[in-house]
C-alpha cells in the first residue's frame, strides 16, 4: 500500500513541479522580456531567484525517492507509463484552465482521453 501511495505522490509532485517551472518561466518572462536573451548564466541566476522555479525544483526532489520507493515493488514498465501520463493528464488540464493560456483543442481533448485509458489499462495491474 505504501509503494502506491509513494507512486500517487510522485506523479503529483512531478505534475506540480512543471507546473511551477511553467509559472515561474511564465513570471519571469513577464517581468524581463525573454529570458534567453541574458544570456545562459544570467538566466540560470534570474530563474534561481524566482519562487516558484525553486518550490518546483524542490518538488522534483521531492517526488526522485517517492518514486524509486514506487520501483522497488513495481515494475518500471508498469510504473513510468503511470507516472508519464497521469502526470501529463495533470499538466496539460491544470494548464488549459489556469492562467497560462493555453487552450486545447477537441484532438488534444481526444489524444487525453487516449493515453489515460492507455494509462488505466496498464495500471489494471496494479491489483494482480
Amino acid at each position: 500500500m505504501w509503494h502506491l501511495f509513494a507512486l500517487v505522490s510522485a506523479v503529483v509532485l512531478n505534475a506540480l513541479a512543471n507546473l511551477l517551472l511553467k509559472f515561474g518561466m511564465h513570471s519571469l518572462k513577464s517581468q524581463t522580456g525573454s529570458v534567453a536573451a541574458e544570456g545562459v548564466f544570467h538566466a540560470a541566476k534570474s530563474m534561481l531567484a524566482t519562487p516558484y522555479i525553486l518550490l518546483g525544483l524542490v518538488f522534483f526532489a521531492l517526488n526522485v525517492p517517492l518514486y524509486a520507493f514506487a520501483l522497488e515493488k513495481f515494475k518500471v514498465s508498469l510504473a513510468y507509463p503511470i507516472m508519464t501520463g497521469c502526470g501529463f493528464g495533470i499538466i496539460v488540464v491544470v494548464a488549459a484552465f489556469s492562467g497560462l493560456q493555453e487552450r486545447l483543442t477537441p484532438f488534444q481533448w481526444v489524444g487525453i482521453v487516449l493515453i489515460l485509458t492507455g494509462v488505466t489499462i496498464v495500471s489494471s495491474q496494479l491489483r494482480n
